[in-house]
C-alpha cells in the first residue's frame, strides 16, 4: 500500500507513445519484445496510466473523471460552458478521451506482460498480478463505454489483429470473474518476488494482490444485481470466501511524486483542480447538502472555500460551517441559466466551497483505486441480501468508519502534512455512527450512498455503482438548451468517432447492441 513512485517512472513513460489511433496502437514499428524488454517496466506503465495522468496534462481524468463523471454524479458542479457533465452536453472528445488514452500503452502494454511471461516459471506472480490488473483496468472501459474490444485488444503485433473485435459486456464480465478467480488461486507466496518496486501499489507483495483479486470480484459482483442476481450472489460469495480487504492498511494506492505541471508522475485530479483548471469548479449542493445533514466529519476534507480559487496558493478556509455547494445546472451566460439566479446565490462563486487544496487537489495527493471502505459497503449489502454470512451492521459500521480514517491515510502519501492531515477523532466517528445507525428498512439506499461518498474523486467508480444502485436518489438538472439526453443523468460514454472508420464492421456490430444507439442515454448490460 506504502509503495512510492520511483525516478524510474518518468523514464517508464518515455517508452510509451501517444497515438490515438487504435490501427496504429497496433503496427508499432518500433515494437518491444521479450530480447530487449524487462516486461515489469510495462507492467508499471499500465499502473501510472491507469491513474490518469497519461499525457502530463491530465487528458482523461480532467475530461471523464471530472468535467463528465464528477459533475453527473453531483460531486462536483461547474458553471463552466465546457464542463458538459454539469448540463449533459455533448462533446465527441471529452466521451473518448479515456477509450482513447487507455487503449494506446495501458492496455498493448499489460497485454505484452501477460503474454510474454505466461509460460516463464520464474514470473509467476508478474503473470498473474497482471491478469488481476488487467481486469481492472477493463472493468473501467467497459463500465464507461458498455461492449469493448477485450479479448482481441493489444494482439496487433501478437497476432495480427489490427481491427479488434467489440466483445459483449456480459461476456466480458464472466470472463473477468473467471480470471480473477483463476489468478487470486495462482498466486504463489513461496516464488521470488520478480516485481517489486515495478509495482507502484503493492511492491508485488501477492498476500495482497490476493485481497485486491477478491475485493474486486466483490465489486463485479455487485455490478450484476440488476441483470443477473443468481451471478452476483454466487461471485459474492465467492470473493468473501476468498478474503477481502479487512482494514485500510489493504487499500490500493498509488502515490505520486510531487513534480511541477507537465509531468506524467503528478495527480491528474490534482493538477486540474489546483493548476490548469483551478476556478472551473466547486463542490455540488447535491454534496455538501447531504454532508451536512448528517454532520460528516468529512466534509472539512474535502471542501475549502478560497477568496481567490484562481491563486493556487490560497488554501482556503475548511472551517466546517463555511462550507457551502454550488447547484449543478447554471451557467455565467447572463441569462435564465445564469448562476445568480439561483436560491440563495451568496453574491460571489468565491464563496462556494472548492476541493480542498491540502488533501484532494494537490499534485501530490494519492489515487485510491480499490478501498477497505468501498469494499466493506458492498459486503454489507450482499450481507443484506443473505448472499454472505456477516452483519451488515457490522460491516456498515467498518465501511463508513474506514472512510472517515482514509482523510488521515492522505498523509501517509504526501510530502508536506499540514495540521489538517492529522485525521478524523475516533471519537467523531463514534458520534457519527450514533447519529446515523445502520437502518436495515432503507439498508440498499443507505449502504450506497456512503459509498458515493467514499468514492470521492474515482468519479468513474462512483458513476458506475449510481447507475446500478439508483443511489443516492440524483435530482437531475433543469434542462439544459443544447443537452442530449432530454434532462436526465447520462448512463455511458460515446465511442470515439474514429472507431466507425477504422473499425467499423466491429463497431456498428457494437451500436446494433445498444438499445438507443451510439448515445449518452443508451445503457450498458448491467444498467438495466
Amino acid at each position: 500500500m506504502k509503495n512510492k513512485i520511483l525516478p524510474i517512472a518518468s523514464i517508464i513513460i518515455l517508452l510509451s507513445g501517444c497515438s490515438k489511433n487504435f490501427q496504429a496502437i497496433n503496427t508499432d514499428p518500433e515494437h518491444l519484445t521479450s530480447a530487449n524488454m524487462n516486461y515489469s517496466l510495462l507492467f508499471s506503465t499500465a499502473e501510472l496510466i491507469t491513474s490518469g495522468n497519461s499525457d502530463a496534462n491530465s487528458y482523461e481524468d480532467w475530461r471523464n473523471n471530472l468535467i463528465y463523471a464528477s459533475c453527473m454524479v453531483q460531486h462536483l458542479s461547474s458553471t463552466t460552458g465546457y464542463w458538459s457533465g454539469d448540463k449533459y452536453t455533448y462533446n465527441a472528445g471529452y466521451n473518448s478521451a479515456y477509450w482513447e488514452q487507455n487503449y494506446t500503452d495501458p492496455v498493448k502494454n499489460i497485454v505484452e506482460v501477460i503474454t510474454h511471461t505466461k509460460t516463464d516459471a520464474s514470473q509467476v506472480n508478474l503473470y498473474n498480478i497482471a491478469r488481476i490488473f488487467k481486469v481492472f483496468m477493463f472493468q473501467r472501459l467497459t463500465d464507461m463505454y458498455g461492449d469493448v474490444p477485450y479479448s482481441e485488444a493489444g494482439l496487433g503485433y501478437i497476432s495480427g489483429i489490427t481491427s479488434p473485435k467489440y466483445d459483449k459486456q456480459q461476456d466480458i464480465y464472466a470472463d473477468m470473474l473467471n480470471e480473477l478467480q483463476d489468478a487470486a488461486g495462482k498466486l504463489s507466496a513461496s516464488a521470488t518476488n520478480t516485481v517489486g518496486a515495478a509495482d507502484f501499489i503493492y511492491g508485488g507483495d501477492v498476500v495482497e494482490w490476493k485481497k485486491f483479486a477478491y475485493s474486486e470480484m466483490l465489486r463485479l459482483a455487485m455490478r450484476l444485481v440488476k441483470v443477473d442476481a443468481a451471478n452476483a450472489q454466487k461471485w459474492a460469495k465467492a470473493a468473501v470466501a476468498g478474503g477481502v480487504f479487512t482494514s485500510n492498511d489493504d487499500n490500493a494506492v498509488l502515490s505520486h511524486a510531487t513534480q511541477a505541471s507537465g509531468t506524467p508522475t503528478v495527480n491528474g485530479n490534482g493538477l486540474v483542480l489546483d493548476g490548469v483548471d483551478a476556478n472551473a469548479s466547486r463542490l455540488s449542493a447535491t454534496f455538501v447538502n447531504y454532508l451536512k445533514s448528517t454532520n460528516d466529519p468529512r466534509l472539512s476534507y474535502f471542501g475549502t472555500v478560497s477568496a481567490d480559487p484562481t491563486n493556487t496558493s490560497d488554501v482556503g478556509d475548511n472551517t466546517y460551517a463555511l462550507q457551502l455547494g454550488q447547484p449543478n445546472g447554471y451557467d455565467n451566460a447572463g441569462g435564465a441559466f445564469d448562476i445568480t439566479t439561483s436560491p440563495g446565490y451568496p453574491g460571489s462563486q468565491n464563496a462556494y466551497s472548492i476541493v480542498n487544496r491540502n488533501t484532494y487537489a494537490r499534485m501530490d495527493a494519492p489515487t485510491f483505486f480499490l478501498t477497505y471502505a468501498e469494499t466493506a459497503l458492498l459486503e454489507a449489502e450482499a450481507a443484506q441480501r443473505g448472499w454472505v454470512n456477516a452483519d451488515p451492521a457490522t460491516l456498515y459500521a467498518a465501511g463508513v468508519t474506514a472512510g472517515m480514517d482514509q482523510m488521515g491515510q492522505i498523509a501517509q502519501f504526501v510530502t508536506s502534512s499540514p495540521a489538517q492531515l492529522q485525521g478524523i477523532a475516533a471519537g467523531d466517528i463514534a458520534t457519527y455512527l450514533a447519529a446515523n445507525p445502520y437502518n436495515a428498512a432503507d439498508a440498499i439506499n443507505q449502504l450506497n450512498t456512503q459509498y458515493w461518498v467514499a468514492t470521492f474523486m474515482d468519479e468513474y467508480e462512483a458513476w458506475a455503482n449510481w447507475r446500478r444502485s439508483g443511489y443516492p436518489a440524483l435530482t437531475p438538472v433543469k434542462a439544459y438548451p443544447g443537452n442530449v439526453t432530454n434532462g436526465t443523468i447520462p448512463r455511458r460514454f460515446t465511442y470515439p468517432v474514429t472507431e466507425a472508420a477504422t473499425n467499423a464492421s466491429n463497431y456498428n456490430a457494437a451500436v446494433g447492441n445498444l438499445s438507443n444507439g451510439d448515445k449518452m442515454t443508451s445503457r450498458v448490460w448491467w444498467d438495466k
